[in-house]
């Protein structure tokens, strides 16, 4: 065991700032754990669109309604980006994060979602569903 020297003093509170130190690592680490369990979980998705040019402003209406909706009443829901080809504006892809499989799954059977599905019916020319990988992302704070 070492012994200190006689003249030795303690400083008062010396191992405090120590302790909360490693308190807030723990935090962090625990914090960061479950944010990247989170993000494995996570549902992520591109549909991409191919509508009747002639139905296009109606298709778009449509689409940011439904859009809109469910991110403001479903908690799973949570991003959507919209983009339509500059060269051909028919040609839509959209960006679907979701809490999880089950959200996505509840998202399908909301009254808003199966309206927007029977108002583009007759719109929508082709559909391609791509279930992706979030490799990254990043964006400014509050944006």
């Amino acid at each position: 065991m070492q012994t200190l020297p006689a003249n030795y003093k303690r400083k008062p509170g010396g191992a405090k700032p120590l302790v909360a130190v490693m308190v807030f690592l723990a935090v962090m680490l625990t914090f960061n754990i479950k944010l990247m369990a989170q993000e494995k979980m996570q549902m992520v998705r591109l549909a991409k669109i191919k509508v009747d040019s002639l139905q296009l402003e109606k298709y778009n209406a449509a689409l940011r309604e439904q859009m809109t909706t469910a991110i403001r009443t479903e908690p799973g829901v949570l991003t959507y980006y919209a983009v339509a080809d500059k060269n051909d504006p028919s040609n839509i892809t959209i960006l679907e994060i979701y809490a999880d499989k089950a959200a996505y799954e509840m998202h399908i059977q909301t009254p808003h979602f199966k309206k927007y599905k029977e108002v583009v019916k007759n719109m929508v020319q082709s559909l391609e569903l791509v279930d992706v990988t979030l490799v990254g992302s990043a964006k400014k704070p509050g944006l």
